[in-house]
């Protein structure tokens, strides 16, 4: 695998000398730790991308909604769309990674996105905008599930590092559009349009780098002479996801983190602007929620790799999120600064359950199964909560039952991450049932 091949061939290039010029030796070694700098690349642009697309149209959701005549239940819809394309074209992924090669569909994923981002603010009605922004979601969606196991399959022995720095560059763009969407757009004339069309250009520049891998069509593409071992275990059809315990509980612990995220990035800013925080305050204070999965993105991984059991983590970031829409509930404005913090490290559940893909799977195999069905699991389990919120939203005239649903959902989050927690992995518990 590309992230450990350098080391290979410095273990193994003195045993070849005597029978070589060792010419090849080198450009070889040369070529695979460049390819490996590049995936590196390509893996931080490619998470910058995966939020984006959500938490600008967060910051100008009222704008979107006056534009284009939306009421608070079709703003709810759009807010669940994420969720809904994740699950639809997040299973997908694994049977187009293995005709295509992981490297081609990503590189495609990013292409879809720019240009989802491009069309969208100029469809000029509510179904052409959905049906862009599906476009863009369906390249995020493929990318979300192929991304653990590209790491797992470069970086068998960095996945807890290599997660955080994919966790963390993910957090960086989710935070960067959700803190300059408003002031871009004020700069560009205070045209909603131009403030959302602008993210298309980061899309655009994440695909250069995945051109490098689009020929790697083998089962371990990316991995450059790799087909071996690792290329067969991504075939393997004998593991039965669907009987492992720990495979359901991390699907619905994904599912729940996934439903508070994405009612956090769609409405926490419209809360903040209806309990009187201005626009732009209120996109600085979901940036807030967003920059704190930065650092904690990075730690939370390594932290959870080194434990047994990520039970105590899912429980504490759990209690975050409790504090945090408790504060909503009571001062939204005085306090809004704290809740958005709590708000953000409890968001950090993500980098949590990617980590949690990668160590709960023994093999390249069972961790393409795995991502696969907890992200289109879980995706489909955390359709309805945004909507809900819309629908709730409208219909009582306040936030109260909103975040009383929010509250309401942390509980069962923080009963089945502990236990998709256990050090146990899906293919014994396939095998024994």
């Amino acid at each position: 695998m590309m992230g450990v091949m350098p080391r290979q061939d410095t273990r193994t290039k003195p045993n070849r000398a005597p029978s070589s010029s060792g010419a090849a030796a080198g450009p070889d070694a040369s070529t695979r730790a460049w390819r490996t700098r590049l995936l590196v690349v390509g893996i931080v642009l490619a998470a910058l991308n995966l939020r984006p697309a959500i938490t600008s149209l967060g910051a100008l959701l009222e704008e979107v909604r006056d534009g284009l005549g939306m009421s608070g239940s079709v703003a709810g819809l759009l807010t669940s769309v994420p969720s809904l394309c994740f699950a639809l074209f997040g299973v997908m992924a694994p049977r187009l990674a293995r005709r295509f090669g992981p490297g081609a569909v990503v590189c495609a994923g990013m292409a879809a996105i720019a240009a989802g981002l491009l069309i969208r603010p100029y469809t000029g009605g509510t179904a052409g905008f959905l049906a862009a922004s599906a476009l863009a979601l369906m390249g995020i969606a493929v990318s979300n599930v192929l991304m653990p196991v590209i790491v797992k399959r470069h970086f068998p022995d960095r996945v807890g590092s290599m997660t955080g720095l994919y966790s963390m560059a993910l957090a960086v763009g989710t935070s960067l559009a959700a803190a300059v969407t408003v002031p871009v757009t004020r700069q560009l004339g205070g045209d909603w349009q131009s403030g959302l069309v602008v993210w298309a250009g980061l899309a655009a520049a994440a695909v250069l780098p995945w051109t490098a891998f689009v020929k790697d069509r083998a089962p371990g593409a990316g991995q450059p002479g790799r087909s071996g071992p690792a290329g067969r275990s991504a075939q393997s059809p004998g593991l039965r996801i669907t009987r492992s315990r720990t495979a359901w509980a991390l699907a619905v612990f994904f599912g729940l983190q996934a439903t508070a995220a994405y009612i956090t990035m769609g409405w926490m800013a419209q809360i903040f602007r209806d309990a009187g925080v201005s626009a732009g305050t209120a996109g600085l204070l979901l940036a807030v929620t967003m920059v704190m999965g930065v650092p904690l993105s990075f730690v939370i991984p390594r932290l959870a790799a080194r434990l047994p059991h990520q039970g105590p983590i899912v429980l504490a970031l759990g209690v975050s999120g409790l504090a945090g829409y408790a504060g909503l509930y009571l001062a939204p404005a005085a306090g809004a600064w704290v809740w958005a913090g709590l708000l953000g490290v409890s968001n950090c559940a993500f980098p949590l359950a990617l980590t949690m893909v990668g160590m709960r799977a023994r093999t390249g195999a069972g961790v393409v199964q795995l991502s696969a069905f907890a992200q289109s699991a879980g995706y489909l389990i955390s359709i309805p909560g945004p909507l809900l919120v819309g629908v709730l939203y409208q219909h009582s005239g306040g936030w109260g039952l909103p975040i009383a649903l929010m509250t309401g959902l942390m509980i069962p989050q923080m009963a089945v991450g502990f236990l998709a927690g256990r050090d146990r992995t899906v293919e014994d518990e396939a095998a024994a049932r």
